[in-house]
């Protein structure tokens, strides 16, 4: 390579950005001879994020009449992409951090960074070694708890793409030790990044076949197999950027019968914190239900669908039968409530936003607070969607918070300009929250009279 990129924000080049969604960027554009030069390719994507959801919604209302994303739906998968990268805010990466480990002390030759042969050796190396992350993830019960929050929705459309686990971080960098053996990091942390943004835009039906490219890619139509819960699609296309390894090994399957979208038992839930976590509470549970403990480890290093005498994958013979009527969990709820909750979620994507932007100066106990403040405001809004019961106590105490953290300016409004109607709106929502609170004591009281 006669000349290696100069590192600069990826944000100052609007073709550069989308062109990194469809890894569709030079290795002269993307070499770096130091980690600290490699930008944050996945952070500098949120517009092109947020433009391609617009441009979907908007194709998908033209060509079906009816929307493609469901209020519950994509805020909950949102949510789930916001609390992945919390962790972010603490650590690096566990993925980087974990390579760079390997490689200051273990690595046996050290390939040119600026060798296209590198980098293009780098893009084969992470996309085979993601597609056994990812194999693994479906194959073994406590790597398939984390992933499984991938594939809770019962909808594909790109804020699906957005849902992704709290916890499959802390497992996956495993897998791509190996490359750290002679890949430069600086590549590496290049490539594993292009890798997750090229994965974005598969996750949408509008798209439906892009013809000889079907045949080395991972593409849309590829992809909903991979999300489906019908019995051809369950273990399928597992690849990343390329379909090769599927067809490789066995694990690739064409798209025929109508796709259905989702867990094989929906978890019918929005809240936040259970969508993330349920499967582990769930095997630690049935791992209860053994006494030999052979099944009980079972329970945690074999398939999902294991049981004892099965094979290690166990079979589907107990799945549901999947139809093709099927209707996703989409309860009804009124329009103000509606309002109000895609108010409050664009209130704390902005506070998350502001935090991520600003982490470097700021203090780990005000991080850590920040963090917790997030967390509270996206499980009490799923409490709402899901119209629970304790969702109003929930809401009160959010609000209580959020007024708090307003009053002492731990939380910048957008504009300053908005800062008092953002203010008023909050403490009319307390006040809302309260009454309703008040409103279930006297109901629970003049029952239990």
């Amino acid at each position: 390579m006669a000349e290696a990129a100069e590192p600069g924000p990826l944000s100052g080049s609007v073709s550069k950005g989308f062109r990194a969604m469809f890894f569709m960027l030079t290795p002269n554009e993307t070499s770096f001879q130091k980690v600290e030069d490699v930008p944050q390719y996945v952070q500098q994507a949120t517009p092109f994020f947020v433009g391609l959801m617009v441009v979907e919604l908007v194709v998908g209302m033209l060509k079906t009449g009816a929307p493609v994303v469901t209020i519950t739906d994509g805020l909950t998968s949102v949510s789930a992409g916001m609390i992945s990268r919390l962790p972010m805010l603490l650590m690096r990466g566990c993925e980087l951090t974990a390579y760079m480990y390997v490689w200051d002390r273990y690595h046996l030759v050290e390939l040119p960074w600026d060798s296209a042969w590198t980098w293009w050796f780098t893009f084969l190396g992470v996309d085979f070694c993601y597609y056994w992350l990812h194999r693994f993830a479906h194959e073994v019960a406590i790597l398939w708890a984390a992933h499984q929050v991938h594939h809770s929705s019962e909808y594909y459309n790109l804020t699906t793409a957005l849902r992704q686990s709290l916890t499959q971080q802390f497992t996956s960098w495993i897998f791509y030790l190996p490359l750290a053996l002679a890949l430069p990091p600086s590549i590496f942390a290049v490539h594993i990044q292009l890798n997750l943004l090229y994965q974005f835009w598969i996750h949408t039906e509008l798209i439906r076949d892009l013809g000889p490219l079907e045949w080395v890619f991972n593409t849309p139509k590829h992809h909903r197999v991979h999300h489906g819960r019908n019995l051809y699609c369950i273990d399928k296309n597992y690849g990343g950027i390329l379909i090769i390894w599927d067809r490789m090994f066995g694990t690739f399957a064409p798209e025929t019968d109508k796709v259905v979208y989702g867990l094989v038992y929906p978890i019918k839930t929005f809240e936040i914190l259970h969508v993330q976590l349920h499967y582990y509470w769930y095997l630690w549970r049935r791992s209860h239900t053994f006494k030999n403990i052979s099944n009980k480890l079972s329970t945690f290093f074999k398939g999902p669908s294991w049981k004892p005498g099965k094979s290690r994958l166990g079979d589907h013979k107990s799945n549901p039968k999947v139809t093709g009527k099927e209707v996703p969990h989409e309860p009804s709820w009124s329009l103000p409530l509606q309002v109000y909750v895609v108010i409050h979620f664009l209130l704390v994507v902005w506070t998350y936003h502001d935090v991520f932007a600003n982490k470097q100066v700021l203090s780990q106990f005000y991080i850590l607070g920040m963090t917790c403040y997030i967390l509270l405001t996206l499980t009490s809004l799923g409490f709402i969607m899901d119209q629970r019961p304790a969702a109003a106590f929930l809401e009160m105490m959010r609000c209580v918070v959020m007024v708090t953290v307003q009053r002492y300016g731990y939380v910048k409004p957008l504009l300053s300009s908005l800062a008092v109607p953002t203010e008023a709106f909050v403490s009319l929502s307390l006040l809302y929250w309260a009454l309703q609170s008040c409103s279930q004591l006297f109901t629970i009281q003049k029952k239990a009279d």
